[in-house]
């Protein structure tokens, strides 16, 4: 297992949910960290601001747009290991807007796989998403499961991950691709679900939502930055895989939706908002994890217990509702 101390990483995305956490967490491992974030005219460096002073003291910000090579190029210039975690993410935004996705998604992706090799990096580590699967198959589903995109979202992240693979085969690009089922924890955005539900639930009993019946496997950020962190110091025999981080483990929105009532206190009641429900061929019903490929090749194992985890994130977001509006749904 690689000790973090000193080693120089880029983490792309460290404006987001997930890679603001793994920033964090790696400059606490001792890395040297350089956090690059989307630019924008208001330097807003996204959840990297959301920690405290002491916790990011030293973290490297720097600003491009993944569809840009250049300023890529010079991100990942002089780093030892790449965590490729910047995309485009919401699911229903890519319905109406899919060409962002590909262009950010697959076109971003191709501009650090040839940043990285051209560097030649230690490691780079792509961050996938089990909506590739789409229905599943079999269950749980393993990294032997096809892929069969159902949103503009899934199938750009698909198309990021092939991009990935092709480079480790044609170049030797050291790369392995790290496929999280669904995380959720302190610090995720309202275009999520169960911020959506957390944050109407403390603001009265009835809450609007979509379909009730999805069901998913639910990993709390921690334990997937500290599976990110396991892939990006196993050895070699990681590259050139798909290693999956879930729990094993899913619930239903339903199910969700009864767990944050116990957890504030009082019954919620639902309300259909028709925006809400995704087109029904692009709903994905089911998606559960087998990680035992990741945990024999790195030891990783999910420590936090849904119940536990949800506790956690509405505290976190009962301290925090000021960054959230309640009465408007983000895509």
């Amino acid at each position: 297992m690689r000790n973090w101390e000193g080693v120089d990483v880029l983490v792309t995305g460290a404006g987001g949910f997930i890679g603001g956490h793994l920033a964090v967490s790696l400059q606490q491992a001792g890395a040297r960290v350089r956090a690059l974030c989307r630019y924008n005219s208001r330097s807003d460096r996204g959840t990297i601001d959301w920690f405290k002073p002491t916790e990011i003291a030293g973290i490297e910000v720097v600003f491009a747009d993944l569809r840009d090579p250049e300023p890529i190029t010079k991100a990942i210039s002089g780093v030892d290991v790449v965590f490729h975690l910047g995309a485009q993410v919401a699911i229903p935004y890519s319905i109406d807007n899919p060409r962002d996705f590909f262009e950010t998604n697959v076109g971003g992706t191709l501009n650090v796989a040839i940043g990285a090799r051209d560097a030649g990096i230690r490691r780079l580590v792509h961050l996938s998403t089990s909506e590739v699967y789409g229905d599943a198959v079999t269950l749980p589903i393993s990294e032997l499961h096809p892929i069969s995109p159902r949103s503009p979202y899934a199938a750009s992240k698909a198309g990021a991950d092939m991009v990935i693979d092709s480079f480790h085969h044609a170049y030797g690009l050291p790369a392995v691709i790290a496929r999280p089922f669904n995380t959720y924890g302190p610090h995720q955005s309202a275009r999520a679900v169960i911020p959506t539900i957390v944050t109407q639930a403390l603001s009265g009993n009835r809450i609007a939502l979509g379909r009730l019946d999805p069901r998913r496997d639910l990993t709390f950020v921690s334990d997937t930055v500290s599976g990110l962190m396991a892939i990006g110091a196993a050895n070699d025999e990681v590259l050139g895989r798909t290693l999956q981080l879930g729990t094993g483990t899913d619930a239903s929105i339903g199910e969700l939706v009864a767990l944050v009532g116990e957890l504030v206190g009082h019954e919620l009641e639902v309300d259909l908002d028709p925006v809400r429900v995704r087109p029904h061929d692009s709903e994905v019903p089911r998606l559960l994890s087998d990680h035992s490929l990741v945990s024999d090749l790195t030891g990783w194992q999910p420590q936090v217990a849904l119940r536990d985890g949800m506790a956690r994130t509405l505290d976190w977001l009962s301290a925090n509702q000021h960054r959230y509006r309640t009465t408007e749904y983000t895509k």
